[in-house]
């Protein structure tokens, strides 16, 4: 039986590609978990939650630690997703995820926000399937396209005139922002070998997400990433999967008549980054049920100039399959 496989480093792209500069990380990866996806059976659908946390207090100046900006920036996010076996070869998913809070704190003042993010179609296909009594191999493709739904220039109180009672306002950085505002192409390519008698495992995945411009006339780099994973299942339900992960992330762009350091001090030398990373994940599973975590370890990080860097995150989810129409026999 095929199976979409749920690993990575949930939410794609973390969920979180927050370091986009040192104030500038935009919102969370569309992808809830990079998770490692292969195809449904014909008419299967598969539902599925997750929630993460991501937290750091940890800044570098290219892969040397530095000088904190701000006290500490966390998030918490919820992430859904529904896909649909249209054929043996074709699954269709709508995935979407709305912050509960992202939060940037520097002594007693806190900048924070809430609030749906991005809305992600994501058709994948099975361009090879060949299955053996020993060994099968699967290769699948995707085309994804991610719509901006929440906020990309929600805006914070900075000053109140005390004689007149206004309120002045500036544009929150969109670290905090629930959405880049852009409109991005996600094409993602996945390779498995699994030996079902020995319940072992071996994949890959890659990712290119192609930003768009948004409204502001802003560009937030271009992310890259390519996974390894290893998974063994052992007692027929539990599982553990080790995955080592590399990240790219280009510089953020601006129009020529857009003043990103004026509207929120942000300087687009100081975006872009690279980084590798160890992923932990551990499931069990019954019946149609699936329950996982995991967690990010940052083996080694590069930041353009100075920038927050990633420190904590942490993903938990759980997954139900069923089919839509009884399947043939």
């Amino acid at each position: 039986m095929r199976s979409l496989l749920i690993s990575g480093s949930l939410f794609l792209i973390s969920e979180y590609i927050y370091s986009q500069g040192c104030c500038s990380g935009g919102s969370g990866s569309p992808i809830a978990g990079g998770a490692s996806q292969g195809v449904l059976l014909d008419r299967q659908v598969e539902v599925a939650a997750n929630f993460q946390y991501v937290g750091t207090n940890k800044f570098q100046s290219g892969d040397k630690d530095t000088v904190p900006l701000f006290d500490n920036f966390n998030s918490k996010y919820l992430y859904a997703r529904i896909a649909f076996g249209v054929t043996k070869d074709l699954t269709m998913s709508i995935e979407s995820g709305y912050f509960i809070n992202k939060t940037q704190k520097q002594d007693t003042i806190s900048i924070n926000s809430s609030g749906i993010g991005d809305l992600l179609l994501f058709p994948r296909y099975d361009i090879y399937n060949r299955t053996t009594e020993t060994k099968r191999t699967e290769v699948t493709i995707g085309l994804g396209y991610k719509i901006p739904l929440g906020k990309y220039n929600d805006s914070t109180i900075t000053f109140i005139d005390q004689s007149t009672g206004k309120k002045y306002y500036t544009t929150s950085s969109p670290l905090v922002q629930t959405t880049t505002g852009s409109h991005d192409l996600i094409f993602y390519a996945f390779l498995f070998r699994g030996s079902p008698l020995k319940n072992f495992r071996i994949f890959a995945n890659a990712f290119y997400i192609m930003k768009g411009w948004n409204p502001l006339g802003e560009k937030f780099g271009d992310y890259a990433s390519v996974g390894l994973f290893a998974g063994k299942t052992f007692f027929k339900k539990l599982g553990i999967t080790l995955q080592i992960k590399g990240e790219y992330i280009g510089k953020m762009k601006a129009a020529a008549n857009v003043d990103v350091v004026a509207l929120y001090n942000v300087y687009p030398e100081s975006t872009g980054s690279r980084r590798v990373l160890f992923v932990p994940q551990i499931s069990f599973s019954h019946k149609n049920f699936t329950i996982y975590a995991l967690t990010e370890i940052p083996i080694y990080q590069y930041v353009n100039q100075v920038q927050v860097a990633s420190q904590y995150l942490f993903t938990g989810g759980i997954s139900y399959r069923f089919f839509a129409v009884k399947p043939k026999e």
